[in-house]
């Protein structure tokens, strides 16, 4: 019989989003005729895609379709009008020394956070935000880099950096040596953005500790101060010490398309068994052309046009759109008398459950009293007991509607059950 990798086995019961469809799926079945499901958990979006994207892939499609302008197999690392697109508009614009050679095209910044992981050893000592991105922890229990979860769901081997309303959300320096470190901001779930004092003390611990940080900036594009980092690089010596992860699913639209993509600056390096220094861009361009057939010519044809005046003229009115959902869910809770966080430069708010109800107790009080579906914080991690997370991606409707229904919701009934 063959050999299984055990190390899945160590994984909790179950990845949080199934949990929720698995619970959904129980009061669907159990109550046929309620009120329809309005689903402000899992952070898709609902708006059309940008004209200019759309335009833009159906030229692409029309060429496909001729003999002259028809592409196969395209280079593994992305077409390199797309990576010049981006490191003009994204970095370069914004004065961060960042080259179309150091981009890689990729599927989906969740897909890069964990196949990041083929090039890094084993051994390596690493931190993560908690609460935090569930997939930056299941898959590095995958990859057996942990030990088995305890009962308050942390792993073994991990340094857990607590994010929390008492210390503002703002994870704390290591007091020990570590080597990968995961920073996503703006933060999912919290919402919580970073300045660019506190990115320059993680980007100082790294250099002083010979450190990698992975930076998830899926979200830069809500950010809505301009004095606030857009990126890692915006930190003068990041380049020596960070990945950037970036996505076109949200700030576009591009969660059914698929196409993101992650900075990985020359010089980089990471050591090998040996000692010796190694290039983490040369072993990440192998991993790719190894494991990877790139994104099609249609949908990279789709991501350029995000950086045309149509394309980015659209992008701020979508983005807008979200933030004003934001705003609305943030206005409808704090006058319900809840402690809101987030919603200001993320499209995630990140709320404390009434006093008498832990997370789930919370998903199930809005899912059985509003019929709406949210996400517990617990599930991002233990430090998110307490919390709740709601999500500005969905109609201007549903989330008018949610917030009504909220309103009638009886907390204190509840939590005294």
């Amino acid at each position: 019989m063959v050999l299984v990798n055990s190390n899945y086995l160590k994984l909790k019961a179950g990845y949080l989003f199934p949990e929720i469809s698995r619970r959904v799926q129980a009061f669907s079945t159990a109550h046929p005729g309620d009120a329809q499901l309005i689903r402000l958990g899992i952070g898709d979006v609902t708006e059309p895609l940008p004209a200019a994207c759309c335009e833009a892939m159906t030229r692409a499609v029309e060429e496909m379709g001729t003999r002259e302008g028809f592409h196969g197999y395209g280079p593994e690392q992305g077409y390199d009008w797309l990576r010049e697109a981006i490191a003009a508009n994204d970095y370069r614009s914004r004065g961060c020394d960042v080259s179309a050679e150091e981009i890689f095209i990729s599927d989906g910044s969740k897909c890069d956070s964990s196949n990041i992981l083929d090039i890094l050893g084993e051994g390596n000592r690493i931190a993560i935000t908690d609460p935090v991105y569930p997939v930056y922890v299941d898959t590095n229990v995958m990859a057996g880099h942990t030990g088995e979860v305890d009962a308050s769901g942390r792993y073994g081997g991990l340094t857990y950096l607590p994010l929390d309303a008492e210390n503002g959300f703002e994870a704390p320096l290591p007091g020990e040596k570590l080597d990968l470190i995961y920073l996503c901001f703006p933060n999912n779930p919290t919402g919580a953005v970073a300045s660019r004092d506190q990115l320059k003390r993680w980007v100082d611990y790294a250099l002083a500790n010979d450190a990698l940080i992975c930076f998830d900036a899926a979200y830069e594009a809500f950010i809505q101060d301009a004095a606030l980092p857009r990126s890692i690089y915006d930190i003068e010596g990041a380049r020596q010490c960070a990945i950037e992860l970036r996505s076109f699913s949200k700030n576009a639209g591009f969660t059914g398309i698929r196409c993101a993509f992650a900075v990985v600056p020359r010089g980089l390096k990471g050591r090998a068994s040996d000692g010796s220094a190694v290039e983490l861009r040369t072993l990440w361009k192998r991993r790719q052309s190894t494991k990877f057939n790139g994104v099609s010519y249609v949908v990279q044809r789709g991501a350029e046009a995000v950086y045309s005046e149509p394309g980015k003229a659209q992008i701020r009115a979508l983005i807008s759109f979200y933030m004003d959902n934001a705003a609305i869910i943030r206005r409808a809770l704090t006058a319900q008398g809840l402690t809101v966080f987030g919603g200001e430069h993320a499209p995630y708010v990140w709320l404390r459950t009434p006093a008498g109800l832990d997370s789930w107790g919370f998903f199930d009080l809005l899912l059985h009293q509003a019929h709406v579906v949210g996400t517990p914080g617990s599930g991002f991690g233990a430090a998110g007991e307490g919390y709740f997370r709601l999500s500005a991606f969905n109609s201007r409707a549903n989330v008018e509607n949610a917030m009504a229904r909220i309103a009638r919701c009886d907390f204190a009934g509840s939590a005294a059950a």
